[in-house]
C-alpha cells in the first residue's frame, strides 16, 4: 500500500492540538468565573467583552508557549526521525502531562480564589512548605468541590480523545524527498521562533516589555477581576524566583510604629482647597542636565545659577531654569529607583522600588492608591497621558490601578483631528514631546475641573532622536558630553511650548505643576555618577497663583514626596498611605530620601548617607555633602548618628515588606 506524502502533517497537527489548549484554557476560566461569581457579579456587566478577551487571549498565549514550550520543539524540529511511532507517542503523552497540569492548577485556583482573592503565585510553595496537612487539606476540598473534578477529568479526557496524531508519514527513499521534507520543516521552525518569542512577551514590538501580572489591570475595572484575565500557569512562571518581599521582623509591630508609619492623618480642622494637578514626568531628564542645579550645592554652586559646572557653557535647558526660579524647589532631589517602570509607582502612588521594579512582582495585584486615587474620591477627574502605543510599558496597567479614569495615548492622538497622527510618530517608541504635550495641554481643556492627569513624555529617550524639522537646530554640538544632549534641548523647548499653550487655557491659574523624571540616563559629570549622582532628577512644584512660595528648600526631597506634599498643600482630609513626606509640613533636618541599587539600599538624612545591604548589615556611612564622591567611609565613628539612622531605615524597610506581603497599601486593606 502506497503511503500518501504529507510534508504538513506535523505543522498542521501542533497547531491544531495548540488551539484544542486555547479551549481547554476558556473552559477552565469559566469554571473559575462560576465558582466565583459571588464576588465577579459586581460589575461585570460594565466590563469591555473585547478588551477581556483581548486580555485573556494575550495572557492564554504566553502561558501556553511557555508550558509547551518542548512539545513544539519535538514537533517541529526538523529532523525526520520524529515521524517514527516512538516520538509520536513521546510527544503526545508530553503534550497530555504538562497541560494536566495546567488545567488541574487553573481549576484547583478557583477554590483557592477565595481565600487570596488572587491568582496564585509561585510563593503558594514557599507559603505551605513546611506544613503537614496539605494532602488533608487538598483531600477535603476535592470532596468539597467534586464538580470541578468532574470537569477537570473531562477536560484531561478531552485532551487524550481529541489529540491530533500527526498522518500521512512516509519513507524518505529519494533525494528529493529529504529537500522537499527538510526544506518545509525548516522554514516552519524558522517561523515558530520569533512568533513563539513574541506570543510570550506579550507583543513584537520595540515598545512592549514582557507583559507581567500588573498588565492585566488594564483589561478589567476592578482589581478583582484582574484574576479572571490571568491564568494560573502565567501567574506561577512570572512570578518564579520573584518573591522578592520577605518581612525582616526586625522590631515587634508596636515598636515599628512608633519609629515609622506610613500612613498620613491629616489634621480635622484643614480645609480643602480643590485645585487641579498636573504631573509631567519626563524621560530621562536628569539633574545633571539642568542649568539652574549645577554646579550642585556640595561643590559651591547657587539656587540660581543657570551656567553647567564649568560655568563656560550655556545652559542646555533654559525654559526650564526660568521655571524653576518660579518654583518650589530643593538642593538635593532623588528618584527612587533607576527605571520607567520604578518612577510611576514612586511618582504617582508613593511607592519606592526596594529590591525588584514593583511592577514585576506578584504584588502588583496588591490594592494601590495613590493622587488619583485619593483626588477621585472627593470628585476630581482623572487621566493619564503617554504618547506611546497603548499599553505599552505597562503604564497604562498601573494607571488604571492606581485610580486614572482615563488613559489617553496613541491611538487617542491618532483620532484627534487637530494634530497630525502617526505622521508625528518617533518611529521607535511615541508621538514626538512638542505635539504629545500641545495635545496633553488641549485635552485639559475638555475635562471637568477640577482633574488631576499625568503625562510620560519619551523623545528623551534611546536612540536620542529629534524631528527631522529640528535636526539643524537641536543637534550634537562639538563639545557635547553625550547624544542626549540635543534631545534635552529639544525637551525643554517642548516644555516652553506646553507651558505658553497652558497659560492661555481657563484651568491654568487653578493649577498645581509638578515636573519630574522617571529616571536618569547617560551621565558625563563625575559628581553625577557616584552612588548618590545616579539618582539625581527634578523636583519642580510650580504653582502660577503663588500659593506655593517659589524658593530653593535646603534639604532632602525624593520621587515618593510628591503624593503626600501635594496632597497635603490641597488640604486633602482624609487617611492614606504614603511611604514618602509632606515636604511642606516638614522641618529640613527631618527630610530624608531612600533608594535600593543592586541589593543595597542607601538613605539620606541631614548630612550623611548610610549604604545598607539587604540581609540586614550597615555597609558604609559617608558625609555627602563634604564627600559627594564617597571617598571615605564613616561607619563606625559617628555614634548615635548611624544608630538612629539605621534603626529609622530597618523601620522603613519592615513597613513596605509587611505591607507589601500583607497586601495593606491603602486604607482599605484588612488591618494585620
Amino acid at each position: 500500500m502506497k503511503i500518501k506524502k504529507s510534508y504538513l502533517s506535523n505543522p498542521i497537527a501542533f497547531i491544531y492540538n495548540l488551539a484544542l489548549i486555547y479551549i481547554t484554557y476558556g473552559l477552565c476560566r469559566l469554571a473559575y468565573l462560576f465558582e466565583n461569581w459571588t464576588v465577579m457579579s459586581e460589575g461585570f456587566d460594565q466590563l469591555s467583552f473585547w478588551e477581556a478577551f483581548k486580555g485573556c487571549w494575550m495572557f492564554d498565549t504566553s502561558a501556553i508557549l511557555y508550558t509547551n514550550a518542548l512539545y513544539a520543539i519535538l514537533m517541529l524540529i526538523p529532523l525526520h526521525w520524529k515521524e517514527k511511532d516512538w516520538w509520536l507517542g513521546m510527544t503526545k503523552w508530553l503534550y497530555v502531562v504538562i497541560n494536566s497540569i495546567c488545567i488541574i492548577a487553573n481549576l484547583a485556583d478557583a477554590v483557592y480564589f477565595q481565600y487570596t482573592g488572587r491568582r496564585t503565585n509561585w510563593s503558594v510553595f514557599k507559603e505551605f512548605s513546611n506544613e503537614g496537612n496539605i494532602g488533608d487539606i487538598v483531600g477535603v476540598e476535592l470532596l468539597n468541590h467534586w464538580y470541578l473534578v468532574l470537569v477537570g477529568i473531562a477536560l484531561i479526557a478531552g485532551l487524550i480523545m481529541l489529540y491530533m496524531r500527526p498522518r500521512g508519514r512516509f519513507p524518505l527513499r529519494m533525494l528529493k524527498d529529504y529537500l522537499i521534507y527538510y526544506a518545509i520543516h525548516i522554514v516552519c521552525f524558522g517561523l515558530y521562533i520569533p512568533i513563539t518569542v513574541a506570543g510570550m512577551r506579550g507583543g513584537a514590538t520595540t515598545a512592549v516589555r514582557p507583559i507581567t501580572l500588573s498588565n492585566a489591570n488594564q483589561y478589567v475595572n476592578r482589581s478583582s477581576e484582574v484574576a479572571l484575565i490571568l491564568n494560573t500557569p502565567f501567574s506561577m512562571i512570572r512570578s518564579m524566583n520573584k518573591d522578592v518581599f520577605v518581612d525582616p521582623k526586625y522590631y515587634s509591630r508596636e515598636e515599628l510604629d512608633s519609629i515609622y508609619q506610613p500612613i498620613i492623618t491629616p489634621a480635622d480642622s484643614i480645609v480643602m482647597n480643590k485645585k487641579n494637578v498636573v504631573v509631567l514626568i519626563i524621560e530621562s531628564y536628569g539633574r545633571e542636565y539642568i542649568g539652574a542645579y549645577n554646579p550642585l550645592p556640595v561643590l559651591g554652586g547657587n539656587a540660581n545659577s543657570q551656567q553647567t559646572t564649568d560655568n563656560s557653557k550655556p545652559s542646555l535647558t533654559p525654559f526650564t531654569d526660568s521655571l524653576i526660579e518660579r518654583s518650589l524647589t530643593f538642593d538635593y532631589t532623588f528618584a527612587n529607583g533607576r527605571k520607567s517602570i520604578d518612577g510611576m509607582p514612586s511618582i504617582l502612588s508613593s511607592i519606592p522600588r526596594f529590591i525588584e521594579p514593583f511592577f514585576l512582582t506578584p504584588a502588583a495585584l496588591n490594592k494601590v492608591s495613590g493622587l488619583a486615587g485619593e483626588l477621585g474620591k472627593v470628585g476630581y477627574e482623572s487621566a493619564f497621558f503617554h504618547g506611546a502605543e497603548n499599553g505599552s510599558m505597562g503604564f497604562e496597567a498601573f494607571a488604571h490601578a492606581t485610580g486614572y479614569k482615563a488613559y489617553l495615548g496613541r491611538t487617542e492622538y491618532n483620532q484627534d483631528k487637530r494634530f497630525n497622527g502617526d505622521k508625528d510618530f518617533d518611529g521607535m517608541w511615541a508621538i514626538w514631546d512638542e505635539e504629545f504635550l500641545q495635545f496633553y495641554a488641549l485635552q485639559m481643556s475638555q475635562m471637568k475641573q477640577p482633574f488631576i492627569t499625568s503625562v510620560f513624555t519619551a523623545s528623551s529617550h534611546h536612540p536620542y532622536a529629534v524631528p527631522d524639522r529640528y535636526k539643524n537646530i537641536y543637534k550634537d554640538e562639538p563639545d557635547d558630553p553625550n547624544v542626549l544632549c540635543k534631545c534635552i534641548r529639544y525637551v525643554d523647548n517642548a516644555l516652553r511650548l506646553f507651558f505658553e499653550t497652558a497659560e492661555k487655557q481657563p484651568w491654568y491659574k487653578n493649577t498645581i505643576f509638578v515636573l519630574t523624571a522617571d529616571h536618569t540616563n547617560l551621565t558625563a559629570r563625575p559628581e553625577y555618577q557616584t552612588d548618590l549622582g545616579v539618582f539625581g532628577v527634578p523636583i519642580i512644584i510650580f504653582d502660577p497663583s503663588g500659593d506655593i512660595k517659589p524658593e530653593r528648600r535646603h534639604c532632602i526631597a525624593q520621587q515618593i514626596d510628591i503624593m503626600p506634599t501635594i496632597l497635603g498643600h490641597l488640604g486633602y482630609k482624609k487617611p492614606y498611605v504614603a511611604f514618602g513626606q509632606d515636604l511642606l509640613n516638614t522641618p529640613d533636618s527631618l527630610t530624608w530620601a531612600v533608594n535600593n541599587t543592586e541589593g543595597i539600599y542607601q538613605y539620606v538624612k541631614g548630612d550623611y548617607v548610610l549604604q545598607f545591604t539587604d540581609d540586614g548589615h550597615a555597609k558604609a556611612l559617608y558625609n555627602y555633602k563634604k564627600d559627594w564622591f564617597l571617598k571615605q567611609n564613616l561607619l563606625g565613628k559617628t555614634g548615635k548618628t548611624e544608630q538612629q539612622m539605621e534603626r529609622e531605615l530597618k523601620a522603613i524597610i519592615q513597613s513596605y515588606m509587611e505591607r507589601m506581603v500583607e497586601d495593606r497599601l491603602t486604607m482599605e486593606s484588612p488591618k494585620p
